[in-house]
């Protein structure tokens, strides 16, 4: 077992709490999914969007989002990808490993603004990971929301996030999922086509609508076009998140910034009318 020296039951944010790993789930051959207990069986009091910073004893610490919805209790979770010292090192935890949380940290989706209305959540590739938080959120919270439509996209099958939600979402009758690959292999049976293609066939109500995007930054640009052109979705119903480059979590270290705006602090979920004049938002 990890041994974490900390702060046991210290509620402040900027101060690692000692948290037990209870499950770690492969999704592929790169994401990891990690359930996390809180000390005290405490809950972590997030909303959808935002995220924590994870520290491993002797190795470091990352932001990281988190991708279940408030409304699980008991414990949270955590989509890793395995891309840098501490992402692997979280890839090698165990249950009943100990691991160190600040947080949670962000401005996440502003849930009043998208009540009663329609949500359209679009993600591509490991962007399903902080859009899940928010789409189980509405699923639980279906009568506050009107229709839900999922449009995910991956460059391949062996990239798709195999949380057992997606069977799930595909059963809902109050959920629209639909899911797509660039390129398809000798297994693959569904559409090929980039995640744009998902877009046209859909009737959207521009006035109910809200669109929650997440993805690569190559994705955002072509995805907002499909939208505010052929769709006519206002600007200020576009809603991105915008997770990269972020360090420290708290606005100090200036690796988030664009422009004036910091992603940690001011994001990273962000309206597209805030960000679309800023060089390198999008």
């Amino acid at each position: 077992m990890v041994q974490f020296a900390g702060f046991p039951g210290n509620k402040h944010i900027y101060v690692p709490q000692i948290c037990e790993v209870i499950s770690t789930v492969s999704l592929t051959a790169w994401e990891k999914l990690l359930e996390i207990r809180m000390p005290k069986g405490e809950e972590l009091g997030h909303s959808p969007g935002q995220f924590v910073e994870l520290s491993i004893l002797g190795v470091g610490e990352a932001p990281i989002s988190v991708c279940s919805s408030p409304t699980k209790k008991g414990s949270f979770e955590l989509t890793i990808r395995k891309v840098g010292t501490l992402t692997s090192a979280s890839h090698e935890l165990k249950p009943g490993d100990l691991v160190g949380i600040r947080g949670p940290f962000g401005r996440g989706f502003d849930i009043e603004r998208l009540k009663g209305h329609n949500i359209l959540a679009i993600a591509g590739g490991i962007g399903l990971a902080p859009l899940r938080s928010m789409i189980n959120y509405i699923i639980d919270k279906s009568e506050d929301f009107g229709s839900l439509t999922i449009l995910y996209g991956c460059k391949e099958p062996a990239e798709i996030l195999k949380y057992a939600d997606l069977e799930r979402w595909k059963k809902l009758s109050n959920v629209d999922f639909r899911m797509t690959v660039d390129k398809g292999d000798d297994n693959w049976t569904g559409n090929v086509g980039l995640i744009t293609t998902l877009i046209p066939p859909l009737k959207i109500d521009p006035l109910r609508t809200y669109a929650l995007i997440v993805g690569p930054p190559v994705m955002y640009r072509f995805v907002i076009q499909e939208l505010l052109i052929k769709k006519n979705l206002h600007e200020e119903h576009i809603v991105l998140s915008l997770e990269r480059m972020m360090k420290c979590g708290v606005g100090k270290c200036g690796h988030c910034a664009i422009g004036d705006k910091y992603c940690c602090t001011d994001g990273p979920v962000f309206f597209y009318s805030e960000i679309k004049h800023y060089e390198g938002a999008l």
